[in-house]
Parts: C-alpha cells; sequence; structure tokens
C-alpha cells in the first residue's frame, strides 16, 4: 500500500495536483521520501498499543491539514499504524479510505485459518473460538473495531483494490467500490532478457500466507527435471529463518537466493532476467500488485487462482494459475514454463500486455479518483 501511495502521488502531480504524503516510521516512509512521517512501529507491544490510538499519527496529521489545506485526503493501512485517531483529525476534509486486505473484517488480515483454508464466516467470536487469535487478542480488538467502524462512517467514499475484495468487504458489512490500484510502467531503460537458464522470482513479504514454503516444496520437485533453474527470493519477513532450514532439508543448495529487501529498480532487474515471476499465495490474495508489476514488463506470472491475482492473470494469456496451495500444481506450472511448453518465447504476448497496463494505468486511476471528488462535491452541493 506504501508502494501504491507512492505511485499515486507521482499520477497526481502529473495531473497537474499538488500532493504531499504521510507515512509512518514503520516502513520506508517511501524510501525516505514522504513530506510527513509519524511515529509506528513493527515491535507487537507497542504497536498493540498504537493500533488502538496512535496519539502521534493523529498530532502529525492535523499540523499536516493546517500547514497544507488539503482539499481532498486519501488514507489507507489506518489499521495497522496510524489507527482510527487520523479519521477525526481529517474533519471537514473530503476523504477517500482506500483498502487493500482483509485487516478491516479480519483480525489476522488474512482470512486464512490455522489449517490452510479460507475462512468463510463473518469476525466475531469465532476469530479466538477457531484459534486464529487469542483470547486477549479478541478481546484487545472489540474497541479498535468499534472505532474503526465510527471512523468509516466519517470517510465520504471507500474503495478497494480489487472486485474479489469489494465482495468479501460487502460480505463483512463494508460497501466500497473496487478501483484498479496503479502499476508503475517499466522504466525508460528497462529491456527484457531472460537468463540463460530457467529463473524464478518471487517478490513478497515472506509470511505464511505469501505461500513461499510451499513454492520451495514446488520448485524442489522441478529441479529433479531442471537441474539448472534457480529460484530468488525478494524480500523480507518473519519467514525467513524457517524457510532457510527448509531450503536446506530440501538441498536446494546455491539454486535458492535470498535476496533480501530490494529498491524498485533492482526489483525491475530481476523481473529483466526471469522467466517468470510467481505468486504462490496460499490466502486469497486480494489483488497482488507484483503480478501486474511483471505483467506489464513482458514476464510471464504463476500464480493462485483464489482472489485478485487472477484478476490480472489470464491463464495462458499473460501467465498460469494453480489451485491456492496446491504444490503439485504449481510444480507442474513451473514445469511448463521450464521446458518452454508454455510462452516458449519467453515473453507475454504484446496484446496482453497492454491489457494490463490499461487496466493498471495510474493516469486511468487519477482520472477515476478525479470523478469520484467531484461527484462528492457536487453531491456536497445538491447537484
Amino acid at each position: 500500500m506504501e508502494t501504491y501511495f507512492d505511485t499515486l502521488r507521482t499520477g497526481l502531480e502529473a495531473a497537474g495536483h499538488d500532493t504531499r504524503l504521510l507515512t509512518s516510521t514503520a516502513g520506508t516512509a517511501a524510501d525516505g521520501t514522504a513530506e510527513y512521517r509519524a511515529y509506528g512501529t513493527n515491535a507487537r507491544a507497542p504497536q498493540a498499543v498504537l493500533q488502538l490510538l496512535n496519539p502521534f499519527a493523529a498530532a502529525k496529521v492535523r499540523a499536516a491539514v493546517r500547514e497544507y489545506e488539503p482539499d481532498l485526503a486519501l488514507v489507507g493501512m489506518v489499521e495497522q499504524h496510524l489507527s482510527p485517531a487520523v479519521f477525526a483529525a481529517l474533519h471537514g476534509i473530503t476523504t477517500l479510505l482506500v483498502i487493500g486486505d482483509y485487516k478491516p473484517i479480519c483480525p489476522i488480515h488474512s482470512k486464512l485459518l490455522p489449517d490452510g483454508s479460507h475462512c468463510r464466516v463473518p469476525a466475531g467470536a469465532v476469530c479466538w473460538r477457531g484459534g486464529c487469535v487469542g483470547l486477549a487478542h479478541w478481546l484487545r480488538d472489540r474497541p479498535r473495531y468499534g472505532l474503526l467502524r465510527a471512523g468509516r462512517a466519517l470517510v465520504d467514499r471507500v474503495l478497494a483494490c480489487s472486485t474479489w475484495l469489494e465482495r468479501a468487504l460487502a460480505e463483512g458489512g463494508i460497501d466500497a467500490e473496487a478501483i484498479p490500484l496503479p502499476t508503475p510502467p517499466p522504466s525508460p531503460g528497462f529491456v527484457r532478457k531472460p537468463a540463460d537458464h530457467p529463473l524464478f522470482v518471487f517478490v513478497g513479504r515472506l509470511s505464511r500466507e505469501k505461500g513461499v514454503a510451499s513454492l520451495l516444496r514446488a520448485f524442489a520437485r522441478l529441479r529433479d527435471d531442471a537441474p539448472t533453474a534457480e529460484l530468488r527470493l525478494v524480500g523480507v519477513g518473519e519467514e525467513r529463518a524457517s524457510l532457510e532450514r527448509l531450503a536446506r532439508s530440501l538441498l536446494l543448495g546455491e539454486s535458492l537466493v535470498f535476496r533480501g529487501w530490494l529498491s524498485q529498480s533492482e526489483i525491475e532487474r530481476e523481473l529483466a532476467a526471469a522467466w517468470s515471476s510467481v505468486a504462490p499465495s496460499l490466502w486469497a490474495e486480494p489483488l497482488g500488485l507484483v503480478a501486474a508489476e511483471a505483467a506489464v514488463r513482458g514476464v510471464p506470472v504463476v500464480a493462485s487462482a483464489t482472489g485478485g491475482l487472477a484478476e490480472i492473470v489470464a491463464h495462458g494469456r499473460n501467465g498460469l494459475l494453480f489451485p491456492n496451495g496446491d504444490e503439485a500444481a504449481l510444480s507442474a506450472c513451473l514445469s511448463e514454463i521450464a521446458a518452454r511448453r508454455a510462452f516458449p518465447d519467453g515473453d507475454v504476448p504484446a496484446a496482453a500486455v497492454r491489457e494490463v497496463a490499461e487496466r493498471h494505468d495510474v493516469r486511468r486511476h487519477v482520472a477515476r479518483i478525479e470523478e469520484i471528488r467531484d461527484e462528492i462535491t457536487d453531491n456536497d452541493r445538491g447537484g
């Protein structure tokens, strides 16, 4: 979501709008370019308090409003770091809330049950009775979700990152409009040059719901038929150590490379050489911008089929889809790519690239934001 807001800022400025970006300090602050930064942390103990009420965020938003006097505020990820306090701080400003995951309707944000299956019921006491969260966590969330509901009542419109998420939010009682998120186009110097051996690239958090462990096991199967294949993992997360142990047990050796956190330009270089980008999510990914980033660069995408990824990846056209969590099917998709049975030229057809690029074009996204702002203004005037 931080990448989204940074991309949106660029698009708004290109359309002639003056913008400012406020982030928490828990992330990169848009690679240090955010004009305002409110204290946030990924440490669990203080985060538990700040998710309920982050006074630093509220104060920073109020200061930004006084100094900048915005006509429109676009807000996201308040559940994780900024807290519901920012809604009141934006009182009197036309506000759009952009939702990018299940956190408003799921206390663990993934709607992924302990057994790996997808949750099909609304949040409630079932969340702790079913073992997704402890009782203390569930009790702490009661006032927080009450504040979030009250905060959403203050915003003028709620936007969802995909049609899939729009439906899920509706089931949870939140009315939202799906609006495809923009992805930056290839940089002027981008040149697609697939490696001389099968190379697969994963970009994302190293966390359970992203399915990286499943990817490692599927890749290990592939290497029986494609011993020169290589897998690179781009990202950081709490599963790094366990994934390293798994890689050793699978004897992946130098065929697996942990690249850690990379800048956007470095990720683009990884994609330039990749035979495929892989998005093996166990959860129903709300969207999966990494798939769009690969697709607009002509890189085939292997992705799980349930969730928003299927709104980007068309099977056989710009990638391959497999059932979430099905490691044999994932390995088969990797094999199709490695053997050049799928995408024998190594690239996505130009027409398929254009389809994704147009759908996720930042100018199109900004135009819709402008339309929504005008609709709200007209309604306020009684037009």
